[in-house]
């Protein structure tokens, strides 16, 4: 009977002692885990080439896990190596997502510079037609939609303006906002 009191006592002791153990050790991955998580905010934070705003951080056991949205490709590769070169980072899950990538933004680029040319030759050819008083009409571009607003002499010189902003090269579509003055 002594003996096996012995064994039950020396049991609890072995299974309390390694549940202080493990306790013990699930503290110290805890808090260097918030440690790392605070020291990947704030290099994020003083990188002035990122918005961190938009850039979240969660570690578990030294795995940094990166969510949240940045600008292009070149800003989730720079948030991933800033983090990973931190001392006691494991290893990075970049879950970034790229909301404006270079294609988009060359696209946008793109498309402004073929508004800008629709509108320049639009607003020449107008100035050009002896028929249509190009001084008197404004031309407006967006995606390739000419907007024409002002004032003609008559019907017709309204359609020939309309009519030269339709047989432009890249233009989509015309919106005719212009009036007819009376003399």
């Amino acid at each position: 009977m002594k003996n096996s009191i012995r064994s039950i006592i020396a049991l609890t002791l072995l299974t309390v002692g390694s549940s202080a153990a493990y306790a013990e050790n699930t503290w110290k991955d805890t808090s260097k885990d918030a440690w790392l998580d605070g020291k990947a905010e704030s290099t994020l934070l003083f990188n002035t080439n990122l918005n961190s705003f938009d850039i979240n951080t969660d570690v578990k056991n030294g795995v940094v896990i990166l969510t949240g949205k940045v600008e292009s490709d070149v800003d989730k590769a720079l948030a991933g190596e800033l983090v990973a070169s931190l001392e006691g980072v494991n290893s990075v899950d970049n879950r970034l997502t790229v909301i404006n990538d270079e294609s988009h933004k060359d696209s946008k680029m793109l498309t402004a510079l073929t508004d800008s040319k629709i509108e320049t030759v639009v607003k020449t050819k107008l100035l050009f037609e002896s028929e249509v008083s190009g001084t008197d009409i404004e031309v407006e571009v967006k995606q390739g939609v000419v907007t024409l607003s002002g004032k003609v002499d008559s019907d017709a010189a309204k359609q020939l303006a309309v009519t030269l902003a339709k047989n432009t090269t890249d233009v989509k579509s015309v919106v005719d906002k212009l009036k007819i003055s009376k003399h």
